[in-house]
């Protein structure tokens, strides 16, 4: 099978998801706006040919090249993994009569309030929402809602350009952030726990799913930048607490008909234990979540994914051995990483525990913390004991400090 898969060179995970669709037998022309010298090797190695386009955000000049590239080899299957270029992906398959996803099956996914729209449909709790183009729209829907409400981009992802506001005076300070916005979802405030439901589906029937644990909510992390954000991916996921958020995570896929591939969906468990919706994407998380999932059931889900959308079937060992968590460090200060201190200690004292350590180094330029989730360092480490897991990450948290100058 000769299979289009746009972008496998960024963001992070993109190049692994490329050498499963490879590694499952198959040959993988790539579509991106990188140039092809400057893609990691692993997705280098993993491609049979690529199509440097001038920008993937150029949607009618990719299907222009696409449909010229189309008469000199054949396409069999459009794949994407990357958020901002799911409609895309929809286009080329209408374009050249392929199957997967459509536009109109696609564009729920994209559209917060058109999301919510069909699950309100379905019976299935969201919060109140209202969509608008204005300021004036989001001045009223805040008066219909009340506060806290939540102001997002109906197609946003990762909490960008996202504010909890508590009042009119805190409203009006952040209407001028979200002039560059065309359009903007106005929600209900939800004080909660958030985790997620990932799944990875065949025919519309979940053959593998994640729930992580988010500490704290990422929306405070966004917010706050001496937060260090922690994400879990939980062992026990039949845990009896997450019963509500796992029944609908399945009643959200079957409401809006997806069928093959990865979702990633966020979901809110009150304290009363209902389970409130809080949006989902038809891919996979990112931020190295995927890669949680993989130390928490040693296998290869980049390759799981790849054999669902090609083959049908998914036949990764499930395991569930540990809780799988990651921790994004921020550097205090400005300019330059001069100092790291903690590393030494915590490696002393929890060693075994940790998978990755991929901290900036000394020298490097510090990351623009509201531009990125992974901050200037992240660390996974994982654990059989939920708590155990928690206490290393919070060890990391207070211990490990990046200095910047």
């Amino acid at each position: 099978m000769n299979v289009l898969m746009i972008s496998p060179g960024f963001p992070v995970e993109q190049p692994f998801f490329t050498r499963g669709l490879a590694r499952q037998g198959h040959q993988v022309i790539g579509v991106g706006d990188q140039h092809e010298q400057e893609l990691a090797q692993v997705a280098k190695n993993s491609l049979s040919a690529y199509l440097k386009v001038p920008s993937l955000a150029d949607e009618a000049a990719v299907l222009n090249q696409i449909a010229e590239a189309s008469k000199h080899f054949r396409i069999d299957s459009v794949e994407c993994t990357w958020e901002p270029f799911m409609v895309l992906a929809a286009k080329i398959r209408e374009m050249l009569s392929l199957p997967g996803m459509t536009v109109e099956q696609t564009i729920p996914f994209r559209d917060k309030e058109k999301m919510k729209q069909v699950l309100d449909r379905n019976g299935i709790r969201t919060p109140r929402h209202i969509g608008t183009t204005s300021r004036d729209g989001v001045r009223t829907a805040a008066q219909e809602i009340g506060y806290p409400i939540c102001v997002k981009p109906i197609s946003g992802a990762g909490s960008a350009d996202t504010y909890r506001v508590d009042s009119d005076e805190q409203l009006e300070m952040i209407l001028p952030k979200l002039s560059h916005v065309h359009e903007v979802s106005v929600e209900e405030f939800v004080e909660a726990e958030e985790f997620t439901f990932d799944t990875v589906c065949v025919d519309g029937e979940v053959k593998f799913f994640n729930i992580c644990s988010y500490r704290p909510r990422p929306l405070m992390g966004r917010t706050h930048q001496w937060i260090s954000q922690q994400t879990i991916a939980v062992r026990d996921v039949h845990a009896p607490a997450l019963e509500s958020g796992r029944k609908m995570g399945i009643e959200v896929i079957k409401a809006l008909n997806f069928k093959n591939g990865f979702t990633h969906m966020e979901w809110y468990l009150k304290p009363d234990g209902e389970a409130v919706f809080g949006e989902i994407g038809a891919r996979p998380p990112g931020a190295n979540t995927v890669d949680l999932m993989n130390f928490a059931n040693d296998f290869d889900i980049y390759e799981g994914w790849a054999e669902a959308v090609t083959k049908g079937k998914f036949s990764q060992p499930i395991h569930r051995s540990y809780n799988a968590g990651h921790i994004f460090k921020r550097a205090q200060g400005e300019g330059r990483i001069q100092n790291i201190e903690g590393l030494e200690g915590l490696l002393s004292d929890y060693g075994e525990h940790f998978c990755i350590v991929d901290l900036l180094p000394v020298g490097a330029r510090r990351r623009n913390w509201k531009q990125t989730l992974r901050s200037d360092g992240m660390i996974i480490v994982r654990h059989p004991n939920f708590e155990k897991t928690c206490e290393i990450l919070d060890q990391i948290g207070m211990r490990l400090q990046m200095y910047a100058e």
